[in-house]
């Protein structure tokens, strides 16, 4: 936090207008400006905007929507709020944590509406190979771009490659804010269903009504109170005019992870660099070795005073989706499920800072 955040918060608080406003206007035009999206709507959080897209893509009751298990669990439980039912897939592999194509393929059935594909840690799935199932089998593509704000694939930022993405401007993200989201599109439909959705199905909102735009409205459908207030959005405008910048940090802090630890002890660290994509680099994630032991090693770590993350342990292996564990065989999440060990990653993270990482982690190793 510092004088810019600040100013910026008590800008919007002695405005008066603290609900979704001006301000809340401004940072969509400058999302989608950012994103080179046709549409940008401002939401409460990052599920939000995932409840939303399944919504306005058409997914309901009957259908199925296939998902990567290796996820937070926001992922399914929003498709189970659609009436919709979670098919979980498989990763790529060791070295590439997105969901792999061919699983998806192998998953696909006659109920199947959509797929959700998460850009893991703010590194692009392979969007060629995802495109081509969804066109072939008439899917809707989500991605779930809350790790990737500024991520690229193929010089297309994530989140505006398939029919709709999600933000999500959670404090830990490349994009903090507290909370608050972000839906994208370029589908005139699919935006007008979604803004329809986020504010109760009414036609016009509050500050419409209070700039004079519109005198009454009407209510077209069963909608959510998904609004993003003014404070978050005020704070958000200042992040995103740092979100490059900071992105570039993130880069050259996981390069340094990489050339101290890849290789070292048995230890591996997913994503190997690659020339087609521009990653955004929200998670420093590392691979124990095989059969090691990592709550004796995030212990270790924390002896050092150095807190470790697991991003994620499986959606299938939580007990309210235990029904889902034995429909599919997912080899390769559970082969990883039990190694990885997500490392301290932040912007204005020191060269001090890394090395006390790095050695800590060759020291548990």
């Amino acid at each position: 936090m510092d004088d810019e955040i600040e100013h910026a918060v008590v800008q919007a608080l002695r405005s008066g207008w603290w609900s979704t406003g001006p301000r809340v206007a401004e940072l969509e035009q400058e999302f989608a400006r950012f994103s080179g999206a046709r549409h940008a709507l401002a939401v409460a959080n990052g599920t939000a905007a995932l409840h939303l897209a399944l919504l306005a893509s058409g997914c309901g009751p009957g259908d199925e929507v296939l998902v990567p298990s290796l996820n937070f669990v926001a992922a399914a439980n929003t498709i189970v709020h659609t009436g919709a039912t979670p098919v979980f897939c498989d990763i790529s592999g060791a070295n590439d944590l997105t969901v792999s194509p061919d699983d998806l393929e192998a998953a696909v059935s006659p109920r199947t509406r959509a797929v959700v594909v998460m850009h893991y840690g703010g590194h692009p799935c392979r969007m060629d190979a995802i495109l081509e199932l969804a066109a072939m089998h008439g899917l809707a593509v989500i991605e779930d771009a809350a790790h990737a704000p500024g991520a690229r694939w193929q010089r297309r930022m994530c989140g505006t490659i398939g029919d709709v993405g999600c933000f999500s401007f959670f404090s830990n993200k490349n994009l903090p804010v507290g909370e608050g989201g972000m839906v994208v599109t370029d589908d005139d439909a699919l935006a007008e269903k979604a803004r329809l959705l986020r504010s109760h199905g009414m036609t016009t909102l509050t500050w419409d009504r209070h700039r004079g735009h519109a005198s009454n409205y009407d209510v077209v459908v069963e909608g959510f109170n998904y609004r993003l207030d003014e404070l978050r959005a005020a704070i958000a405008l200042v992040q995103l005019g740092r979100l490059e910048r900071q992105n570039a940090e993130r880069a050259r802090i996981v390069d340094l992870f990489r050339d101290a630890l890849d290789g070292v002890n048995g230890l591996t660290m997913p994503f190997a660099r690659r020339a087609d994509v521009t990653p955004a680099h929200h998670l420093a994630v590392l691979l124990l070795p095989e059969g090691g032991d990592r709550s004796r090693f995030r212990a270790s770590l924390v002896e050092r005073e150095i807190q470790t993350s697991i991003h994620y342990p499986p959606i299938h292996r939580f007990r309210a989706y235990q029904e889902f564990a034995s429909r599919r065989a997912l080899p390769l999440t559970e082969a990883v499920g039990e190694r990885l060990v997500t490392l301290p990653l932040f912007p204005h993270m020191s060269d001090d800072q890394v090395q006390a990482v790095t050695d800590a982690v060759v020291s548990a190793t």
